[in-house]
């Protein structure tokens, strides 16, 4: 076995113990190495086969459950294990939550150093199946769609997935691709009432040809450039919330198809709820970095004095210009956080952080620290960059007040967060 490398040993038993974040359980061997096993549940005692070794943590693929945990059911995918889509459908729905909700907490306690961190109960997607409203599919050689096996650039042809919303899941199997098309990718995106989106991602900047299917738009998307085959160049997608105070609120977003949003419609209305009741009636001043297409600032613009949005994406920026149109207090910086904030001369109330996985960087994060804010929102998609950011945050003089998980992705292990934090 190479020191960092691949692993050729025979299969050996193991007693798994935890969930870890990424979807594994994880044991140790009797040297006290550990063991990271996807699909496996705590409890469980495994035969695995070790393949991989990086940066000391043993990986290991899974060849028989001998002792199962009373937690796992039967998967509903016969491609769960193997396609790398999904990684908790042998737990029931309310378990994820539970699991979810116990990585987070274990993750900010770990890496952020925060002894009990204040989390509050998991907000859950009212469906767990069939929720996204947006799929991307790879091309297989031969023409069928599929997704690619994890770490690896070869394509799982399948037949059936149950994470698309109906109008998607009822629709890509009538998809015929010509292998000769030179077609590398295809996505799938569902906006109001079930209108459909084919977006063609092709290699080259001339669109491939095609028989254009009736009553759908096409898009042919190429280094952010998209060139429209059939119908429109966006979506639309309403987001409908009640508040706390009792008012029905409703915003519809142009989604334009390089543009980024959250694939969970219900769960983005529960995010918005969620800020909506946390932050002050009245704002003077809200500073929106990484704002998209304008999910957040949309509802938050009737409350702020001045609204100031930061965005690299140029089609997240045009969609943000028609969505917030109606606002005269709106301001938009078409660039990255790291060029805009240290050189912006605002002093905000507040400002609500949506960053990558990759979370703040540190030229962001000194920016922040360096405006004061009173409040700063901070919505993640990774524990592990999150209770980094917030240890740096609470060692830069502000308090984390709570945080509250939301499920955006059920039958994952990604978990979507908003922390809210106080001078």
């Amino acid at each position: 076995m190479d020191p960092e490398g691949t692993i050729t040993e025979g299969s050996i038993l193991l007693l798994l113990e935890k969930h870890t974040y990424g979807g594994d359980s994880i044991g140790w061997l009797p040297d006290h190495r550990a063991v990271l096993v996807p699909f496996a549940l705590p409890g469980e005692q495994v035969r695995v086969r070790l393949h991989e070794q990086k940066r000391g943590v043993l990986r290991a693929e899974l060849l028989e459950v001998i002792q199962p945990s009373p937690d796992r059911i039967p998967a509903r995918c016969p491609h769960f294990g193997i396609c790398g889509g999904c990684h908790y459908q042998h737990l029931p729905y309310p378990a994820q939550l539970q699991v979810k909700t116990r990585i987070l907490a274990d993750q900010l306690t770990r890496l952020g150093r925060i002894p009990d961190p204040p989390i509050r109960p998991m907000q859950a997607s009212p469906d767990p199946w069939n929720y996204r409203n947006q799929v991307q599919f790879h091309v297989h050689p031969d023409g069928k769609l599929g997704y690619r096996l994890p770490g690896t650039n070869r394509v799982m042809p399948i037949r059936e997935c149950h994470l698309p919303a109906s109008p998607i899941a009822n629709f890509w199997l009538q998809l015929d691709v010509d292998p000769a098309a030179g077609i590398e990718r295809l996505g799938l995106r569902l906006g109001l009432d079930d209108e459909l989106l084919l977006v063609l991602e092709y290699d080259r900047p001339y669109p491939p040809e095609l028989d254009i299917l009736a009553g759908i738009s096409v898009v042919h998307l190429y280094e952010q450039e998209s060139l429209v085959l059939a119908g429109d160049d966006h979506i639309l997608i309403e987001i409908r919330l009640d508040t706390p105070s009792g008012q029905n609120l409703s915003h519809t977003f142009h989604v334009s198809a390089a543009s980024f949003f959250q694939v969970n419609t219900p769960m983005a209305a529960a995010m918005v709820r969620h800020l909506l009741a946390c932050l002050p009636e009245e704002i003077d001043t809200l500073l929106d970095v990484y704002c998209g297409v304008g999910l957040f600032s949309a509802f938050l613009a009737p409350r702020t004095r001045r609204l100031i949005g930061i965005e690299i994406s140029p089609s997240a920026c045009e969609d943000f210009s028609l969505n917030l149109d109606e606002f005269d207090h709106v301001e938009l910086y078409e660039a990255t956080a790291e060029q805009t904030l240290p050189s912006l001369q605002v002093q905000p109330q507040v400002i609500l952080v949506d960053p990558p996985r990759s979370g703040l960087e540190r030229v962001v994060l000194e920016a922040i620290l360096a405006m004061q804010p009173e409040i700063l929102a901070y919505v993640s998609c990774d524990p592990a960059t999150l209770a980094r950011d917030t240890s740096r945050l609470i060692a830069g003089g502000y308090l984390l007040q709570e945080v509250t998980p939301f499920d955006l992705f059920p039958q994952t292990f990604h978990i979507e967060s908003i922390s809210l934090f106080t001078r």
